[in-house]
């Protein structure tokens, strides 16, 4: 008996659960280590890809799958969520930075105040005294025959103070004016203080407003205790200029 051999190009239809894209998908996945142990025996369990004559197509099932979907995803968000942290850190710290600047500049401005306000503060020589000879009066116990400075009421043993900041040029004896203190002021000016009964600085030393420099006496040409003020504007003898409008022009009451 005589068969007839089938004429044509019929096959058998191939069974295909994924398409090549989720092969490749797979792939890429396992390169950046996403399907890791779960993929590799999942794939292994899956029956060997058939061969279509063209590509190999691996075939996975729908739970696997969608497994490795759920990592990527969750991978993808681990690594936004990591970013978000960063940008928070970074800002906080770009904020301590600013708040840092802020209050050094502001330490700054208030060391640059405090200093301008130092520089700046004079007070009378004497606390709670009078001028009793006035700058310029004539008398024949001057040699140049007019008061070259003031003077200011005060007993002996009376706190002498610096008018202002300063440095000591001159501290020692001083012919007419006895015990005398010279101090450079920080604008360039000079001032005087005669016939102290002691002297508490010395030449080259610092000297703030208010601080104590002798004490006044009746020591050199005098007729009686006081202390003789001049402001100059050398420490030599001859540069006066008057007294009282020189510490009023600086805010001391005279």
């Amino acid at each position: 008996m005589a068969f007839t051999r089938a004429t044509g190009k019929h096959r058998r239809p191939s069974r295909v659960h994924r398409t090549t894209a989720r092969a490749a998908g797979v792939a890429a996945l396992a390169t950046t280590g996403v399907v890791g142990t779960l993929a590799a025996p999942a794939l292994a369990a899956e029956p060997e890809a058939e061969q279509s004559g063209l590509t190999p197509v691996v075939t996975i099932g729908d739970s696997i799958a969608d497994e490795i979907d759920a990592q990527a995803v969750a991978q993808k968000q681990a690594a936004m969520d990591a970013a978000a942290r960063e940008a928070a850190r970074e800002a906080a710290r770009e904020r301590a930075a600013e708040a840092a600047k802020e209050a050094r500049e502001a330490k700054e401005r208030a060391a640059r105040e405090a200093e301008r306000k130092r520089l700046n503060t004079f007070v009378a020589p004497i606390t709670a005294s009078y001028v009793s000879t006035a700058y310029q009066a004539g008398s024949s116990l001057w040699s140049s025959g007019s008061h070259t400075g003031i003077d200011f009421h005060a007993s002996s043993g009376t706190s002498v103070h610096a008018v202002g900041v300063g440095t000591v040029v001159e501290a020692g004896w001083g012919g007419a004016y006895g015990n005398q203190v010279v101090i450079k002021m920080h604008d360039g000016t000079y001032t005087q203080y005669g016939h102290l009964s002691s002297i508490g600085v010395s030449v080259g030393q610092s000297v703030e407003p208010g601080q104590q420099i002798g004490l006044s006496g009746a020591t050199g040409n005098v007729t009686g205790p006081h202390l003789h003020f001049e402001a100059r504007t050398s420490p030599a003898y001859g540069s006066d200029m008057d007294p009282v409008a020189y510490l009023r022009s600086h805010g001391v009451n005279v």
